[in-house]
């Protein structure tokens, strides 16, 4: 069982909680309309070898029971991204590994429209400060395409450290693509994640 999970995070407007079934309608309308925006960042399934059938992509319902069996095993937390009461993305703090390691990746991704007001950012901060302080995580990574301006603003807003390149790390959008290495541990945010992006935007707010 996940000790860190079930889990809502909340700043303000903006709430982080567990992915329901019942989200689907909400879920669905969301990714169909942004579906342009997001194409060129969705993982997808690689040719099979010869002989062999290839995955296919799973219903929402399939999603959501892997997910939610995943975060009760200790290795995921699902969550959606609310602002307001209206669901504008979803982030996944994935991969989680104890022992020696003590280390989680998180992927995320917005709707088109509730980009650029801090909303994912925030989101972040909140699942890090969830990783160290409730997990007792020590390293979170995340992995996002050179190309991929929004979601490198997001992390680097946040003060993550660009470690290098990891070359043909995913396949997505139908090849394998080479990732950027954003990192962050414990040590390196002392404050707690979303009190220093607070203290950030406050000094965007009076033009520091």
């Amino acid at each position: 069982m996940n000790a860190g999970w079930p889990v809502e995070l909340r700043e303000g407007e903006i709430t982080l909680r567990p992915i329901r079934v019942r989200d689907q309608r909400s879920w669905q309308e969301v990714s169909r309309r942004n579906r342009d925006w997001l194409r060129r960042w969705e993982a997808t399934v690689p040719p099979a070898p010869a002989g062999t059938s290839a995955g296919t992509r799973p219903t929402y319902r399939q999603m959501v029971r892997y997910l939610r069996n995943e975060a009760a095993a200790g290795r995921m937390l699902p969550f959606v991204v609310l602002y307001g009461d209206q669901l504008v993305g979803q982030l996944t703090v994935g991969g989680i590994t104890w022992g020696s390691m003590c280390s989680a990746n998180v992927g995320y991704w917005i709707d088109e429209t509730a980009a650029g007001r801090g909303i994912m950012p925030t989101a972040v901060a909140l699942a890090v400060d969830h990783c160290f302080r409730a997990l007792g995580l020590h390293r979170i990574e995340v992995c996002i395409r050179p190309e991929n301006r929004p979601s490198r603003r997001v992390v680097e807003k946040l003060g993550f450290r660009e470690e290098g390149t990891r070359p043909r790390y995913l396949h997505i959008d139908g090849d394998w693509r080479d990732h950027l290495v954003y990192a962050l541990t414990v040590e390196e945010v002392p404050e707690g994640m979303l009190t220093r992006w607070r203290s950030i935007r406050s000094g965007h707010r009076h033009g520091n």
